[in-house]
C-alpha cells in the first residue's frame, strides 16, 4: 500500500467511524496531501508503508520547518497566532494518521507524539448586543430579493439566534424535522423540540420558542418542496440553501446596517449563549443547548462577559481614570 492509498483509506475511516466534520475532513486532508508531497521532494521517491513507518522526528520537524518557511516567504501569510493553530492542526493530523495506521496497518511510529504541539489563543467570543441581535431576522430578510426567500431568511436567522445552532446544524435540518418539532412540543404554548445533529454526529434536543416556531411555521406555509424529505431551508433551484449564501445575505446587511465585521452568523449562536448567562441560565443547561462535549468550551463566554465587566468598569468608575498621588514624601 502506498502513502497516498493509506491516507484516503485513512480520511475514510475519519468519516464513517469517526464521524468527523466536513471541515475536518479537507483540512486533514490538505495537510496530509502537503506533508506526501514535501516527503516526495525530501527523500526523492514516492513514500510507502515502510517510509512511514522510518520516519524519524527530525524528518517530522523538517516538513513543519518547510511549512513555517512557506508562510514566512509570502506565499501563504498569516498572523503570529493563525500560524501556531495551522501547526498545532498539522501535528493532530499526524497523529491522528499514525494512531490508524498503528491500529489498522501495524505502522508503529511513537515520532509523531513526541512532537511539540504549540499553545494557541483561543479567542473569545463576540456576541451582539440584544438590540443588534433581536434586529438580523427582521433585518436580513428586508433585504432579499424575493417574497420566498424574504420568508426564509426571517425564519433561518430566527431560528440561529433563537436556537444557538451552528449554519451547518440548521442547513442540514429536513422538513420532517420541522414537522416533528412541533409533535415534540406544547401544542398549547405553541413550541417545540428540535433534533439537531452535530458536530461527529451527535445529537441533542434544542427547545424551540413560540416565536421561532412561528416564523418557521410562516415558512413551512411557503416552502416550495413541502414533502417530508425536502430541505427545510432551500435555495432558488429547490436545493439545500447553501451556507455562503447565508453568510453573503448577512454580510451585505451588516454593511448596510454599520454593524462590525464580527457580525456573522455564527456570532448569533454567541450571542445566544451570552445573553442566556447573562439572564442567569446555568452554564451546564447553555452546554447541552450548545452541544458543546466539554464545558471548558462553553466557560468561555464566562471570560467574554468578564472582559466585558472589566471594560465597563474602567470606561465608567471614577478611579478608573484617577491619576495616582503623589506619595513621595
Amino acid at each position: 500500500m502506498t502513502a497516498t492509498e493509506a491516507r484516503d483509506a485513512f480520511l475514510q475511516w475519519m468519516e464513517t467511524e469517526r464521524r468527523a466534520s466536513a471541515l475536518t475532513l479537507t483540512a486533514y486532508r490538505g495537510d496530509l496531501d502537503r506533508f506526501l508531497a514535501f516527503l516526495t521532494m525530501h527523500l526523492g521517491a514516492e513514500p510507502d508503508m515502510g517510509t512511514l513507518a522510518g520516519l524519524s522526528l527530525a524528518d517530522l520537524r523538517a516538513w513543519l520547518a518547510h511549512e513555517h518557511a512557506m508562510a514566512l516567504s509570502g506565499r501563504r501569510p498569516t498572523t503570529q497566532d493563525r500560524a501556531a493553530r495551522t501547526r498545532a492542526r498539522r501535528v493532530s493530523a499526524l497523529r491522528s494518521f499514525y494512531r490508524y495506521l498503528a491500529r489498522y496497518h501495524g505502522v508503529d511510529n511513537p515520532a509523531p507524539g513526541l512532537l511539540a504541539t504549540p499553545r494557541t489563543r483561543r479567542p473569545l467570543p463576540r456576541p451582539l448586543p440584544q438590540a443588534q441581535a433581536l434586529e438580523v431576522p427582521e433585518g436580513v430578510s428586508d433585504i432579499a430579493r424575493t417574497p420566498m426567500a424574504q420568508v426564509r431568511d426571517g425564519a433561518l436567522f430566527m431560528l440561529l439566534y433563537g436556537c444557538g445552532l451552528r449554519i451547518s446544524e440548521a442547513l442540514t435540518l429536513d422538513v420532517r424535522d420541522l414537522d416533528q418539532a412541533r409533535t415534540l412540543g406544547d401544542g398549547a404554548k405553541g413550541d417545540g423540540v428540535l433534533r439537531i445533529r452535530g458536530k461527529g454526529g451527535k445529537e441533542r434536543m434544542v427547545p424551540v420558542l413560540p416565536q421561532v416556531m412561528q416564523a418557521l411555521a410562516r415558512w413551512r406555509g411557503v416552502h416550495p418542496l413541502p414533502q417530508p424529505d425536502a430541505p427545510l431551508f432551500v435555495g432558488v433551484r429547490g436545493g439545500r440553501l447553501q451556507a455562503g449564501i447565508a453568510q453573503r445575505a448577512m454580510r451585505t446587511w451588516r454593511h448596510m446596517a454599520g454593524l462590525p465585521d464580527h457580525a456573522t452568523p455564527h456570532a448569533l449562536r454567541h450571542s445566544f449563549a451570552t445573553h442566556l448567562m447573562e439572564g442567569g441560565a446555568d452554564l451546564r443547561v447553555i452546554q447541552d443547548l450548545l452541544g458543546h462535549a466539554s464545558l471548558s468550551t462553553t466557560q468561555r463566554y464566562t471570560l467574554a462577559d468578564e472582559a466585558r465587566l472589566m471594560d465597563v468598569w474602567t470606561r465608567a468608575h471614577p478611579h478608573a481614570t484617577d491619576t495616582p498621588p503623589d506619595t513621595a514624601r
